[in-house]
This record gives C-alpha cells, structure tokens and sequence, in this order.
C-alpha cells in the first residue's frame, strides 16, 4: 500500500484542476438528475392518485425499483446507450424518480378525506382541490422524497465512473486501482461532505416550502 491516507488534502490542493473537473460533474449529476425526476416523478404521480388503474402498477414499480443495485441500474444503460455521462445521467434520473415518485402518491392520497371532502364542499374542482389542498398538505411527504433522492445520489454519482461517467468517483477507482488512500480519500471524502451538506440544504429547503402549519417541531 502506497502513501498516507491523510496525504488527500496535500492531493487535492497538487490537483486542483483535476478534482475541480470531476467535482462539478459531480454536482451536475446530481443536481440534473434530480431535478429531471421531479420532473417526471411528480406528474406521473398526481396522475396515478387520479387514475385507480395507473395507481398500482406505478406504486409496485416505484417500490420493486429501488430494491435494484445502483450499479445494476448503471449496468443496465450500458447496451442502450454506450458509457459517458448522458448514460450515467439517465441511471441516476431513473434512481431520483422512485422516492420522488412514491412519496409523492404517498402524500396525495395520505391527505385527509375529511380535508378532500371540505374542500369539494366549498365548491372547488379537482384541479382547485390539487393545487390548493392536497399538493400543500403532501409538501412535506413530497420534499423528503426530494430530500432522500438527492442524498442518496450524491453517493450514487460514484459509481458513475464505472461507465465513463466522471465525477467524483473516478478518483476512487484511481485510488483503488493504485492502492493509494490517499487518492481514494481524495475523492471518497469530499463525495460524503457533500452529500452532508446536500442533506443539511435540503433539510432548509423543507423548512421554506412547508406550510407553517404542517411542520414538525424540531423538523
């Protein structure tokens, strides 16, 4: 074994370019992941609260899907679309899409009828209902799916560099492959300080989007 283990800082500030590089795909894919989850994940499941016949097949899905190994996922993109970072991309949207997705019909159809029912009382349509009731009551439900997506796939973007998609994770594999821990921590730990601080974010995130009403004490 090769080098200090402490030597990573001394190896980031010599590469400074390099970890700079791989730092931002990191964040990139991350953040592009995320965010085109939501995209999909939140229609698809307002749309599954509203239709029955939708509802369990995409609840079973979402649920089956994330017992699939990331690397497996990553795996899987492989024959259909080559390596890079545009597959890794789509492996890591197909993981932030499965807790967005099932939190968010968690959250719809966890509202209180009683609310629902008020609601249709008052004269509201069901897109009233949606936009003014429901989805504000699920908020909290919705983020922390947001939340769990975006943690989780900080540390997934590692893997990415298994198929050629960068990030953080390519100082890993280097660092294994010379057993050098100096290298492996060079990227291991920054990868674990920001999913911290992604988590720490998020967390601030949910404090803001959360009706006053609905948070949780301490939360």
């Amino acid at each position: 074994m090769r080098g200090n283990p402490f030597d990573f800082i001394p190896y980031i500030l010599g590469h400074q370019e390099q970890f700079l590089r791989l730092f931002s795909q990191h964040v990139q894919l991350t953040v592009l992941s995320v965010v085109i989850g939501i995209l999909i994940a939140i229609p698809l499941a307002i749309m599954a609260s509203r239709v029955d016949a939708l509802a369990g097949p995409v609840t079973w899905l979402a649920g089956a899907g994330q017992t699939i190994p990331s690397l497996a996922i990553l795996g899987l993109t492989l024959p259909l679309l080559g390596i890079g970072f545009v597959p890794s991309l789509f492996a890591l949207t197909v993981r932030a899409v499965l807790p967005i997705l099932l939190n968010t019909y968690v959250g719809i159809r966890g509202v209180d009828r009683a609310i629902v029912d008020a609601a249709r009382g008052m004269g509201m349509r069901s897109r009233q209902r949606l936009w003014m009731v429901e989805l504000p009551v699920a908020t909290p439900v919705i983020v922390a799916g947001i939340q769990t997506a975006t943690v989780q796939n900080v540390g997934t973007a590692t893997l990415a560099a298994f198929i050629g998609g960068g990030g953080l994770g390519d100082l890993v594999l280097q660092g294994l492959a010379m057993v050098d821990p100096a290298i492996l921590l060079a990227g291991a730990v920054p990868a674990a300080a920001l999913a911290v601080a992604a988590d720490v974010l998020m967390g601030r995130c949910r404090r803001l989007l959360v009706p006053a009403g609905l948070r949780v004490e301490g939360a």
